[in-house]
């Protein structure tokens, strides 16, 4: 895996949707480390365009990230659900709020089909697994496969299905859980580390509160091969956030937290009014309430309000700057390699 990726930093960029661009994963590819795309709400079209918009600017592989969900989706009543939105939707705007008329992810196969044509360097996926034929096709094709897994049970079913290495996601980080086992035990990066290395022999990647180099060096110092981090991109130059998003991780000082408010899924975000009223009440499934909310969040956004916006973050944000991602990681190649020296 180390000849194929070549990276002069063990750092995977995580592949957030919305705020990995084009831009911002090839930046990070040019500076050593793996760039990642996160495509799981795109349609095949925005797939493809994506991709190449990336290799234009990158010649070193970088990675793209797919969800595997369910694909039949069981409509609650959308319209008392509702009722709990429109309080919030009436702070921002006196247009009315319709019922969302399009429940429908993008057909992964689809998904699965453009990133094959396009042969990208690095497959991963989140939320379960894929078929092993799927898994069997990329690898053929000499395309690396990940998984992620938030406990040994999930790691182990990774490996036997023929994955290359695994994403270790810890309790500690941001954005949704990837969970796809019952009941989800929650554990730390490094307990989590330290379980998954005695039950499976594929290499780990470390995903979880990591934010500068000096976590990089604990993250390998606890087993992994490499670490993945996220948040601590969110507030960089290349990175696809508004700025209010940026904002609120440069500023906010509030703990985090994970809920499903947002989504129907769990997710760790900064906590705010939505997040401390909605979770009282029920919350529908996901992805009907990622559906459901899409416009108060987007609206919330535009509006600068954050005490309404979906503000996914890992535990460690308040170390976020604001700063170009090559910066960043020429930042925390000093970080880690001082730590090395000191034998950290």
């Amino acid at each position: 895996m180390d000849e194929r990726l070549a990276l002069k930093l063990p750092l995977i960029q995580a592949p957030m949707g919305g705020v990995a661009t084009p831009q911002l994963a090839a930046a990070v590819s040019n500076t050593g480390a793996l760039g990642s795309l996160g495509g799981g709400y795109m349609t095949p079209e925005e797939l493809q365009k994506v991709v190449r918009e990336t290799k234009v600017l990158t010649k070193h592989p970088f990675g793209v990230n797919l969800f595997v969900l369910e694909k039949d989706i069981l409509l609650p009543d959308l319209l008392a659900a509702l009722e709990f939105i429109k309080p919030f939707w009436k702070e921002l705007t006196d247009e009315p709020l319709e019922v969302p008329t399009e429940l429908k992810l993008p057909a992964f196969e689809e998904q699965v089909e453009v990133l094959l044509e396009e042969k990208i360097s690095v497959f991963s996926f989140t939320f379960g697994i894929p078929s092993e034929d799927i898994i069997q096709r990329f690898r053929k094709q000499g395309i690396l496969v990940f998984g992620t897994a938030t406990n040994p049970r999930e790691a182990i079913l990774l490996e036997r299905v023929g994955c290359d290495g695994i994403v270790c996601q810890g309790y500690e980080a941001g954005g949704h859980r990837g969970c796809f086992s019952n009941p989800d035990p929650c554990y730390s990066l490094s307990v989590l580390l330290s379980l998954t290395k005695r039950v499976v022999k594929l290499p780990l990647i470390a995903a979880g509160g990591i934010m500068d180099g000096y976590g990089i060096a604990a993250a390998l110092v606890m087993g992994a091969k490499y670490a993945q981090l996220g948040t601590a991109f969110v507030t960089t130059i290349e990175s696809g956030a508004n700025q209010a998003y940026k904002k609120a991780l440069l500023e906010e000082n509030a703990p985090t937290k994970l809920s499903k408010a947002f989504t129907g899924k769990l997710a760790r975000l900064i906590e705010n009014r939505f997040v401390a009223e909605l979770g009282k009440k029920a919350v529908l499934p996901y992805p009907v309430q990622h559906f459901l909310t899409a416009k108060l969040r987007a609206l919330a956004a535009q509006k600068g309000r954050m005490d309404l916006m979906f503000l996914l973050a890992g535990q460690g944000y308040p170390l976020c700057q604001s700063i170009s991602a090559r910066d960043l990681i020429q930042q925390m190649a000093y970080q880690l390699f001082i730590a090395k020296a000191r034998g950290e």
